[in-house]
């Protein structure tokens, strides 16, 4: 079984608290069976954006036991992180942890020293701040969520959540990470270079200019779409479509379908028998040696070896009649 950690002291924010929570702390073996086992760590007197008490499972020092330390965000960027927190995330690091930031939980992590040279995101209205305190972090602001080896940061509240659910993807696939987001009314997958804001507020996900698109594209991964065929779909032209793609995902029309046809391509790895063939050209990636180019790149790792890493029954149906149920 994976132990996650959560590091908290005085003030922490309760959103950020609450979405690993939601997570890695509900019992969801009937997906995989062992689950995650959440344990709060942390002083007895912490409470949660100063108003609710925690009861933490244990102290800090227990942090250096977890094979995943989450740290939530700092209750205030101005103060310095506590050397107690400091010395714990540090030495569960240096144990083999796997050490996680949510928004201005960074600037611990910083201040432990795990981001020197790294790249790292948080709260893109810290990120300055995170830079001109630590300047040999390499600091992005313009991502959701970034991960540098076994160091994975995140920007603020929606983002928390998206990297929570990456690390579900990357120890028991997609499929398995989708199905927790469905149960959550989320979205399944937000990639981590997707921008943290864009320049005009988002409409309402039902009546934007490409509502309609996009499930209609999803439908056609395994055809030959091109930015032209996008545009006459949407009745507009290639320019105004790139234009309405970047405000509403914060990348391209070709680079959104590239994802897409690869997020497929990990569902069929998981959830079928299809050989690597079938799969390119269920996506659109023509043939399987293209597919395995584009895989690799992007995922890592090729088809094969994902399969094996990542070959689960699919998940179970039992319980989504509501999926707002955790």
């Amino acid at each position: 079984m994976s132990t996650v950690a959560l590091a908290v002291t005085d003030g922490v924010s309760h959103f950020e608290l609450a979405a690993p929570c939601e997570v890695f702390g509900v019992d969801r073996s009937d997906l995989v069976d062992p689950w995650y086992e959440l344990a709060v760590c942390g002083p007895a007197d912490a409470r949660v954006g100063g108003r609710f008490r925690l009861e933490p499972d244990r102290g800090l020092d227990r942090l250096v036991h977890a094979d995943t330390v989450i740290v939530p965000a700092c209750a205030d960027i101005d103060a310095e992180p506590p050397d107690e927190l400091v010395d714990a995330v540090r030495a569960a690091h240096q144990a083999g942890a796997r050490v996680v930031s949510l928004c201005t939980g960074a600037f611990v992590l910083a201040a432990a020293g795990l981001l020197d040279g790294r790249r790292a995101t948080t709260h893109w209205m810290h990120a300055a701040a995170l830079a001109a305190r630590y300047p040999r972090v390499r600091v992005d602001a313009d991502v959701l969520y970034v991960g540098d080896g076994n160091v994975l940061t995140s920007a603020g509240k929606a983002a928390a959540m998206d990297l929570c659910l990456h690390l579900v993807r990357l120890d028991h696939g997609s499929a398995i990470a989708n199905a927790v987001a469905r149960r959550l009314v989320v979205p399944p997958h937000r990639p981590g270079g997707q921008a943290q804001f864009v320049s005009t507020p988002l409409p309402d996900p039902r009546s934007h200019a490409l509502a309609a698109l996009f499930p209609w594209a999803m439908q056609r991964l395994d055809q030959p779409l091109t930015v032209r065929d996008l545009a006459r779909q949407a009745n507009m032209s290639s320019r105004n479509l790139a234009r309405h793609f970047n405000a509403i995902t914060g990348t391209t029309p070709l680079r959104w379908l590239h994802a897409q046809r690869i997020h497929r391509a990990q569902e069929l790895l998981e959830t079928t028998d299809d050989s690597v063939d079938a799969i390119a050209g269920a996506t659109g990636m023509g043939t399987a040696a293209s597919l395995r180019r584009h895989f690799n790149r992007t995922v890592g790792v090729p088809p094969d070896t994902y399969r094996r890493t990542f070959r689960n029954v699919p998940p179970r149906q039992a319980g989504s009649r509501n999926p707002g149920h955790g």
